[in-house]
């Protein structure tokens, strides 16, 4: 009779185990897929246009996986902006628009913060989105909904570098100064 010794049994388990748990994971990564999604718009600060905004597309996340950005940049001369980005998930993305601004705000520390859900039906399979949501032009006079506040935002100097709203040499808001 084939007798198995206690040596041989624990080794086999953890073999088996192992093999369990790589196909769970191939299992996990086949059914990952990339999504992605594109928006664009223009901002105005009253009459004129709400120009070097930051903006940023992010992909919400609920529970303990963290959130995506998914791009990040600041609107031109003209307060125009377009973000596209993806990420690969199991489920389909939550894409979220946010800006954050000084318009209208006088002389309050950090900047106002808003938040837009994207809709769904412009998400896209593959890494490219193939639609863009054009969410048209907002004055950010507006007071919106569950407004925030965001103490430390990065803003472009007018060379092109990155510098923060808490910087010592701050002068105004980019809509102030114009």
């Amino acid at each position: 009779m084939f007798q198995v010794s206690q040596r041989q049994y624990p080794t086999r388990w953890l073999a088996e185990m192992r093999l369990l748990v790589l196909i769970a994971l191939v299992g996990i990564a086949a059914a990952m897929r990339d999504q992605s999604i594109a928006v664009r718009g223009k901002l105005m600060c009253g009459p004129k246009p709400a120009s070097n905004v930051r903006v940023k597309l992010w992909e919400e996340d609920s529970g303990p996986d963290p959130d995506d950005l998914l791009d990040q940049g600041y609107t031109d001369a003209n307060g125009e902006f377009q973000l596209s980005g993806g990420t690969a998930e199991l489920t389909p993305i939550d894409p979220v628009f946010k800006v954050y601004h000084d318009c209208d705000d006088g002389i309050k520390p950090g900047s106002r913060k808003v938040k837009f859900a994207l809709p769904k039906s412009y998400i896209t399979n593959g890494k490219t989105p193939k639609k863009t949501f054009d969410i048209g032009v907002l004055n950010l006079e507006t007071i919106f909904a569950k407004e925030e506040r965001e103490m430390i935002v990065s803003r472009m100097r007018r060379g092109g570098i990155n510098a923060d709203y808490m910087d010592a040499d701050k002068s105004g808001s980019s809509e102030e100064n114009q």
